[in-house]
C-alpha cells in the first residue's frame, strides 16, 4: 500500500478502536528541544531524574528507534465527572479507572498489526507515556492541537482531558500538517487557578510545586508551605484543566469503560487508607495509576488531606 493508503488505514483503525483523534508525523527533531534544556537547567523536574537522562532522546525522537520512519499519534479521552469521593478527597480523572498504559497499548498494537498486515511487511513499537518521546510536541506536529499555557495539549474540539499514545513504525505513512496556531489568546485562567503557583510563566511548569508532582512523583514529605495548596487532592490534580474554557465547552464523557471510576462506596475513606497494609493496597490499587505513588505516598497524601480538611472545619 502507498503512504496515503496506509495513513488512511491507521486513522480508520484508530477510530474503530475508540480513539477520539489520530494524526501522523515524521521523526524530525523536536521543536521543543531548547525549552526542555532550559526547563532542566532550572531544576523544574525535581526528583524526576529520568527526564535529564532522557534529554537527548526527547530532543530527537529518532533515537527511540533508529529504524522508525513514521509516528501515528492518537488521543484517548478520559473525561468524567470528578466528585469528592466519600465526601473527603479527590483523585485526578485520569487515575480513577484502570491504568491507561495497558488500555492504550493493546489498542495501539492492533493499529500496528493492521498496518503490517496491509503492507505485507514492516514492524512497529507502541509508546504510552513510558518512553523518551516528546508526546505533546508530536501530537502538535500531527495536527492534534496546541500546547496550552498550563503545558497540556489542547485539542480544539475535545479540550485537554486526553491521553496521548504514539505508535512508531518503519513503514512510511503520509503525514499531517502541524497545528501552528495558539488559541489560548490572553486567557490566564489556568495559571491564576493553580493553588501552589506552579507556573513561573506561561507554558513553563515548575513540577516541584505542582500538586500532581507532590502527590505522585515526589517521595519525600510535602513541603509545609505547599500543603494547604494540595487541598483535598489525594492523587494528582485537575484544577488547571477544570477552569480551561476549552474543557468547559468541549469536554465530553469518555466512551472507554476502563477509564470510568468505580462506585463511590468501593473507594476507601482517608482513615481506611491510613490503616491499609501492602496487600490491601495492591488488591485495591494494583491495576490503577495510584499504584505509582505506593502505599507510603498515598498515606502521606491522606494525612495532608485530613489536615487540610480539619483546618477548614
Amino acid at each position: 500500500m502507498n503512504p496515503e493508503a496506509l495513513a488512511a488505514l491507521a486513522k480508520d483503525r484508530a477510530a474503530q478502536l475508540g480513539f477520539v483523534a489520530c494524526g501522523i508525523t515524521a521523526l524530525e527533531p523536536s521543536n521543543a528541544a531548547a525549552a526542555l534544556t532550559d526547563w532542566l537547567a532550572h531544576g523544574y523536574h525535581g526528583e524526576m531524574r529520568y527526564m535529564a537522562r532522557q534529554e537527548a532522546a526527547r530532543r530527537e525522537p529518532q533515537r527511540a528507534w533508529a529504524e522508525a520512519r513514521s509516528i501515528v499519534v492518537v488521543l484517548d479521552s478520559y473525561y468524567q465527572v470528578q466528585p469528592v469521593i466519600r465526601g473527603q478527597y479527590r483523585v485526578a480523572r485520569y487515575a480513577q479507572g484502570i491504568d491507561y498504559h495497558h488500555v492504550i497499548a493493546r489498542r495501539l498494537d492492533r493499529i500496528g498489526q493492521a498496518l503490517v498486515e496491509a503492507s505485507g511487511s514492516g514492524s512497529w513499537r507502541s509508546y504510552v507515556d513510558a518512553g523518551p518521546l516528546p508526546e505533546r510536541e508530536l501530537a502538535r506536529r500531527s495536527g492534534l492541537g496546541w500546547v496550552g499555557k498550563n503545558t497540556m495539549l489542547i485539542h480544539p474540539g475535545l479540550g485537554s482531558f486526553t491521553f496521548i499514545g504514539a505508535l512508531l513504525t518503519d513503514l512510511v505513512l503520509a503525514t499531517d500538517g502541524a497545528f501552528e496556531s495558539d488559541r489560548c489568546g490572553s486567557c490566564t485562567r489556568c495559571l491564576d487557578a493553580c493553588p501552589t503557583d506552579a507556573f513561573p510563566e506561561p507554558r513553563v511548569l515548575d513540577a516541584t510545586r505542582c500538586v500532581s508532582y507532590l502527590t505522585i512523583e515526589s517521595r519525600g514529605a510535602i513541603p509545609e508551605p505547599l500543603r494547604a495548596g494540595v487541598g483535598d487532592n489525594l492523587f494528582g490534580c485537575d484544577i488547571c484543566q477544570d477552569v480551561c474554557p476549552w474543557n468547559v465547552k468541549f469536554a465530553t464523557p469518555t466512551g472507554v469503560d476502563d477509564y470510568r471510576a468505580p462506585a463511590e462506596e468501593e473507594w476507601p475513606t482517608l482513615e481506611e487508607i491510613l490503616r491499609m497494609d501492602e496487600h490491601t493496597f495492591d488488591d485495591r490499587f494494583g491495576e490503577t495509576a495510584l499504584e505509582r505513588a505506593g502505599l507510603r505516598g498515598l498515606q502521606r497524601n491522606a494525612r495532608v488531606a485530613l489536615e487540610n480538611r480539619a483546618g477548614r472545619i
